[in-house]
C-alpha cells in the first residue's frame, strides 16, 4: 500500500484548505485511514480518521466543528477538510493506513497502529 498527500500549501488565517490522500495498492473499503500532523517542536498528534467501512469518522475534539475527513472510494482518495484554519494549524501532515481490525475503535489515534504511511504536506498558516 502506497500512500500519496497533497494539498498542503501557504493559506491566510480564516482561509479554508483541502487535504488529499490517494492510496493505490489496495482498496481504501478496505483500508482504516488517518490523518497526523507534526508541528515543530511538537510531537506527532492525531488529527482525523475514517474507518474502513465508512461508518464512523472521528476527529479529535480540538478540532471537531473545523475539520472534517471524508472519503471517495471511486477515486481511492481520502481527504480532509480544513476551514478556518488557524496559525497553531500549521505542519506537517499525514495520512496513514491499517486494515480493518476490530480494535480500531479504541486505538484509531494511536500512531503506532497504523501499518503504512504517506510522506506527508506541509500547510503553512499565515496571520
Amino acid at each position: 500500500v502506497q500512500l500519496q498527500a497533497s494539498g498542503g500549501g501557504l493559506v491566510q488565517t480564516g482561509d479554508s484548505l483541502r487535504l488529499s490522500c490517494v492510496a493505490s495498492g489496495q482498496s481504501i473499503s478496505s483500508l482504516s485511514v488517518g490523518w497526523f500532523r507534526l508541528a515543530p517542536g511538537s510531537q506527532r498528534e492525531f488529527v482525523a480518521a475514517i474507518e474502513y467501512n465508512g461508518d464512523r469518522t472521528i476527529v479529535t475534539d480540538s478540532l471537531k466543528g473545523r475539520f472534517i475527513v471524508s472519503r471517495d472510494t471511486v477515486s481511492n482518495t481520502v481527504y480532509l477538510q480544513m476551514n478556518r484554519v488557524k496559525d497553531e494549524d500549521t505542519a506537517v501532515y499525514y495520512c496513514a493506513a491499517q486494515p480493518p481490525r476490530p480494535a480500531f475503535s479504541g486505538t484509531y489515534w494511536l500512531k503506532t497502529t497504523y501499518d503504512y504511511w504517506g510522506q506527508g504536506t506541509q500547510v503553512t498558516v499565515s496571520s
